[in-house]
């Protein structure tokens, strides 16, 4: 039976090395050889043994009390979501339950999602857990030609030229990204789609590679995106991301422009050049 990551440990372990001593209240005398805090730096601020948190790193101890997860939170200056992520990896609860029932199925849109999203006048698609276009309409595809269903948002993003010329502060994007894939997939980082991403990416990329380093946690929401479009110009969309119920994690992502602005005008551009074609 294969030993259980220690995903716990490795958050840990990455979230020190982002919290500088000067943020922490601790002097710096000579030169340090590790980025962030030393481990028994943590455990002082937290009030916890080192030996107790080398065990919590190493993965000898996987179920620390509140009190030492609010604790080591406060000390790694972690925000909302990214705390809630830490409460995640440290609950006591068996593997393949939660969102791992549905590890390694084939994810299908419903059919009455299907044809909604083709009936939307604005770009729209569903992505599921691992950020896989699983449908998309002409004018998702108008928008952006790697919007078609069978794409992955994020190969797409860090793999091809093209995606990323559509975003002025492409590395902005590509870290709000991953934070929102790690959200999405939570613990199941060993599930057979997560690891074949996380590997090629891991591979191809090195902002890939030190962005998923970070254990950087966003859920994925609504938001403001501006976009260089080679046919229109400069096009800033409001973005929805909406559950689908009854899936496990499919979100529908739909882009819409405010009534009466220049946005709204380009994107009704876009979307008569779409039906012509």
């Amino acid at each position: 039976m294969n030993e259980q990551p220690n995903l716990l440990g490795e958050f840990l372990r990455a979230r020190r090395e982002l919290v500088t001593p000067e943020e922490a209240g601790i002097p710096v005398r000579g030169v340090r050889r590790v980025p962030g805090l030393r481990r028994e730096e943590v455990a002082m601020l937290a009030g916890i043994s080192a030996d107790y948190y080398l065990r919590l790193e190493r993965g000898r101890d996987r179920r620390p009390s509140l009190q030492v997860l609010e604790a080591l939170a406060g000390v790694l200056r972690l925000d909302d979501d990214t705390r809630a992520h830490l409460f995640g990896l440290a609950a006591d609860r068996p593997r393949g339950t939660r969102r791992g029932r549905g590890r390694g199925r084939r994810e299908a849109v419903p059919p009455s999602t299907a044809r909604f999203v083709e009936l939307l006048p604005v770009p729209a698609f569903v992505e599921g857990r691992h950020l896989d276009v699983l449908a998309a309409n002409p004018l998702a595809a108008a928008l952006s030609p790697r919007l078609i269903t069978g794409g992955n948002r994020l190969r797409d993003v860090f793999l091809d030229p093209d995606e990323q010329s559509l975003f002025p502060d492409w590395e902005r994007a590509a870290a709000a990204l991953v934070a929102g894939f790690r959200e999405a997939v939570g613990p199941d980082t060993d599930d057979p789609r997560c690891v074949e991403l996380v590997g090629e990416l891991s591979l191809a990329s090195p902002l890939f590679r030190r962005l998923w380093a970070r254990h950087d946690v966003r859920p994925r929401g609504s938001a403001t995106v501006l976009f260089r479009h080679p046919q229109i110009g400069d096009l800033t969309l409001s973005r929805e991301k909406l559950h689908i119920t009854d899936t496990d994690g499919m979100m529908l992502v739909a882009f819409h422009a405010t009534r009466g602005t220049r946005d709204a005008e380009r994107l009704a551009l876009l979307g008569a050049a779409s039906a012509e074609r």
